[in-house]
């Protein structure tokens, strides 16, 4: 039985909105919680999405949860800074959550080089813009004075969807796992003081319990739950994720997608490091490129002793180029917590922070804060065409990207006596193809393909010295 933890990506998932921070305690924090079972079955996770929609103090969190294993019921702990109330949970479309995944994902694009004397073809651009039953009153009664014994108290208590929700503050971190463990739930060891913190720090817990009778699966059989969404007020932007560490069996997966109204993000007590960009790579990347990612990704951390968050996407909401996916509409803004006037009226910006950790790499939750504007990942049009180049600068606006190219050359003599080697596009007489998005990274198979045999662009922060130069454009 594997759930994924906090997001939407592989299984459970908790996807954490920052648009207008209407699902967040009034201390700032977004919240990454434990799973408990309601039988003897283990939960584990091994993968988390989080999207943030932040402004000003206000913080929107969406949680879009799928898992595999027997229908019992479950429940999942998320520690909270306020007690929420029903008009503030809801349970929105979990479309827009594959929407964001996508547009923000790594892509792999394929570029054929125009013929150098036929003016065909056309320049890459530098910036395109895309437009269950109801309790009995007898067994509440009974559930509130047994809280009350492990000095636990049921702050608020009601129905959203699918899920059973109680707001819950504790005195002490042991009774609020002894109380847990009284209502059937299988709690994963170590709970008492992973929850000791956040019971230190008087926040609330939202436990969200959920009836299989109410669920629906999808085609192969993985039980498809309603996103949750709530939102609150706090001064600082933070990500508990000490809790996720309970369900973990080995290394999780954390992918963090904070939107805000013109700031690109970063973590405050983390090292940052971008994720290599621009690299030319052989044409048979394309049958795994997943893999490919895969392995990039795991030696960018390796090269930070596992201690870092990757950044692999920084990019107004309302653009992208190339786009595997169009850009997000108003609709989706207001999906994830923007209001209408804003979601249509101001421009958005996504980032994606990527990062993959176990207790001893990870031990601390993660706070961000605002960064400034990079580029990276786009074609440069004072190289000449290419190769196109990989380092990251700052700027004016936001256009981080991780993009992999696939080039194919000209390869014949010139036939003029100018020709320009400048020109790429799609292959002859058809267009461009759609990038392909790298997804589902967790479980990624790793070993099918070494970075020193398939990538052509030199690399020196990861040791690639460059697989082959680009031949020299034939004379006429």
């Amino acid at each position: 039985m594997r759930p994924f933890g906090c997001l939407r990506s592989v299984g459970w998932l908790v996807f954490v909105s920052l648009l207008g921070l209407s699902l967040r305690p009034s201390n700032g924090h977004a919240f990454c919680g434990f799973f408990v079972a309601g039988s003897n079955q283990r939960l584990y996770n091994n993968a988390s999405q989080v999207v943030l929609l932040r402004k000003g103090n206000r913080t929107v969190m969406t949680m879009s949860n799928n898992y595999k294993g027997p229908p019992e019921d479950f429940a999942m702990v998320v520690p909270v800074p306020v007690v929420l109330q029903k008009h503030q949970v809801r349970t929105p479309s979990a479309k827009v959550f594959g929407r964001v995944d996508e547009l923000t994902a790594p892509r792999l694009v394929e570029y054929w080089q125009q013929d150098p004397c036929g003016g065909g073809g056309y320049g890459i651009g530098v910036g395109s813009m895309a437009p269950r039953a109801k309790a009995s009153r007898a067994a509440m009664d009974d559930m509130a004075g047994s809280a009350a014994q492990y000095r636990v108290k049921i702050e608020a208590q009601f129905e959203v969807g699918e899920y059973d929700i109680l707001i819950l503050s504790a005195e002490e971190s042991g009774g609020l796992e002894a109380w847990l463990r009284l209502q059937k739930y299988n709690i994963p060891q170590g709970a008492a003081e992973a929850l000791a913190p956040y019971i230190r720090e008087q926040m609330k817990f939202f436990v969200a319990k959920v009836d299989i009778k109410k669920v629906k699966r999808d085609s192969r059989g993985l039980v498809v739950l309603s996103p949750l969404q709530f939102s609150y007020d706090a001064n600082e932007l933070r990500l508990p994720v000490r809790l996720g560490l309970l369900n973990a069996e080995e290394k999780q997966d954390l992918l963090v997608y904070v939107l805000h109204q013109s700031k690109r993000y970063e973590v405050a007590n983390y090292p940052n490091v971008f994720i290599p960009t621009n690299l030319e790579v052989l044409d048979r990347v394309r049958q795994s490129f997943g893999g490919f990612y895969g392995e990039l990704f795991d030696e960018t951390l390796r090269r930070q002793n596992n201690r870092a968050v990757v950044t692999e996407y920084a990019w107004d909401t309302a653009s992208c180029d190339p786009c595997p996916t169009p850009p997000l509409t108003p609709s989706d803004l207001v999906t994830l917590g923007a209001s209408r006037s804003d979601a249509e009226n101001a421009s958005w910006v996504v980032t994606r922070m990527h990062t993959r950790y176990d207790k001893q790499t990870l031990s601390e939750d993660l706070i961000f804060r605002g960064a400034r504007p990079v580029v990276g990942g786009r074609a440069d049009r004072e190289d000449g065409g290419g190769p196109w180049k990989a380092q990251v600068r700052g700027d004016e606006s936001n256009n981080f990207q991780a993009r992999y190219i696939i080039r194919h050359y000209w390869g014949r003599k010139a036939t003029c006596d100018n020709p320009d080697y400048t020109m790429w596009g799609g292959p002859p007489g058809n267009r461009l193809p759609r990038p392909v998005a790298a997804r589902d990274l967790a479980n990624q198979a790793r070993g099918q393909l070494e970075l020193a045999t398939v990538v052509k662009t030199k690399v020196p922060t990861l040791g690639l010295t460059g697989l082959v130069k680009k031949p020299l454009p034939a004379k006429p």
